[in-house]
């Protein structure tokens, strides 16, 4: 009995042909299996990079608006100055502060 396989195996009554193709097999799924994952990483790892770059230029855009609203904070502000406006409404529109003459107070 040294030389028979075990009968209680699950493969101890195939035939050798068939027990050497399903170790074929088992390689060539494993060996497919190996390559589709090392595939999904390659792909993975490009679309990551592409990913990041497209985030830089989203973070180079976002400080470039940065930069350009705290110029137009600056400008408004300029321009909204009150000495500003009153060297304008007196030179343009000829507007001046009344004497206390010409003020009537009405009760």
């Amino acid at each position: 009995m040294a030389g028979r396989k075990q009968q209680g195996s699950w493969r101890g009554n195939w035939p050798i042909r068939f027990q050497m193709r399903w170790r074929h097999l088992c390689f060539v799924v494993l060996m497919i299996c190996l390559l589709g994952s090392a595939a999904a990483v390659v792909v993975s790892s490009h679309l990551s990079r592409g990913q990041y770059a497209q985030l830089q230029k989203l973070e180079a855009a976002r400080d470039d608006a940065r930069a350009r609203w705290g110029r137009l904070l600056l400008e408004e502000s300029a321009w909204s100055a009150p000495a500003r406006i009153e060297s304008i409404s007196t030179e343009r529109l000829e507007m001046r502060v009344p004497d206390v003459h010409d003020v009537e107070v009405i009760r």
